[in-house]
């Protein structure tokens, strides 16, 4: 019996295939490759050397997933939003793999994939708030109890895990930086070191990381040297005021949207201080908090796959021949 689905994605840094079973929702096989080391000695992804360092990873972990092919009822592959030469590692081996076993093929958003996270063994439930948090975006979403996505707030300019990367790469700390400077911050002692909360007294619902951003560049400019002890203070002070930024907007938001259960995905949601903030917050109204197991926070092909078990139920099929490749935030209209 054909009852697994492969997923690929490759939409940023990380080369990922997983295999789910869509009848029971349990994981086959589960595999990823990071390429963090490799970008960390520039500060970020280089876009043409993740290109090549999917086309070697997918290559390697496909190998290792060969004698489930033979169960596969469908190949889903993330195809939007992401690096353009990265998405296109992933869904050119999809279309072949689907060709070849004469399966069908599935495209899934990125961002949804990032939503499935949360439902990676039980069916997705609707009517519920979702905070995506991630390298590349941030934003308030609203699943009505139709399916139908609502975007109810989200960045001007950096995402909350960008704004992390773009602190550790001036302080020197590598790439990616939301770990780094979270453990650092765990290291302050005095504490002495405030950044303002930006648009703190701004009625206004969406988000804006540049101005923090620049309150820490300023602050490490006042320094000939930074030291591990300066670092750690700089790290907690941004840490707090970036949660504290995200948690004002939520609290108005709440007051708008009587959410029964509140989730948080994406990269950025494994920040346990962040976790810890939405937790209360979510006591306080009497919401129940959905989190992503820590694994499964950053890009994962599981997501897809798991996005791809829905898509298949609903025959949400696309042809090999269909240019499905895009880097921006296309199909977002529903789960």
């Amino acid at each position: 019996m054909k009852n697994l689905i492969l997923g690929i994605e490759s939409s940023c840094d990380d080369s990922s295939i997983a295999i789910i079973d869509k009848d029971n929702f349990s994981c086959v096989f589960d595999k990823k490759i990071s390429q963090d080391e490799s970008h960390s000695v520039f500060g970020g992804v280089v876009p043409e050397l993740a290109a090549r360092l999917h086309s070697t990873a997918l290559t390697k972990i496909l190998e290792q997933c060969k004698e489930y092919f033979p169960k596969l009822c469908a190949i889903a592959v993330t195809n939007e939003p992401g690096l353009s030469v990265s998405l296109l590692s992933g869904i050119s081996m999809a279309k072949i793999l689907a060709l070849a076993l004469n399966v069908p093929l599935i495209a899934v958003n990125h961002l949804k994939g990032h939503i499935y996270s949360l439902f990676l063994n039980e069916k997705i439930c609707l009517d519920m708030g979702i905070l995506l948090v991630s390298g590349g975006h941030t934003m308030v979403l609203k699943i009505d109890n139709r399916g139908f996505l609502k975007i109810l707030a989200k960045t001007y300019d950096d995402s909350f895990g960008e704004s992390f990367d773009k602190l550790a790469k001036m302080m020197n700390l590598g790439y990616p930086g939301g770990e780094k400077i979270e453990n650092l911050a765990l290291k302050a002692k005095e504490k002495k070191i405030k950044f303002s909360v930006p648009m703190k007294h701004s009625k206004e619902l969406n988000y804006s990381f540049s101005g923090l951003k620049n309150q820490a560049r300023l602050e490490i400019l006042k320094y000939e040297k930074l030291d591990e002890n300066l670092k750690s203070e700089i790290a907690y002070a941004f840490e707090n005021a970036a949660c504290e930024h995200i948690l004002d907007k939520l609290e108005k938001i709440f007051k708008q949207e009587k959410f029964k259960i509140f989730g948080v995905v994406g990269g950025a949601s494994a920040n346990l201080n962040l976790r810890k903030r939405l937790q209360n917050l979510c006591e306080k109204n009497e919401c129940v908090l959905k989190l992503a197991p820590l694994k499964y926070c950053s890009d994962n092909a599981l997501m897809i796959a798991r996005a791809g078990v829905d898509c298949f139920e609903r025959k949400e099929f696309v042809r090999i021949e269909d240019e499905i490749l895009s880097p921006k935030n296309k199909n977002f209209i529903r789960i």
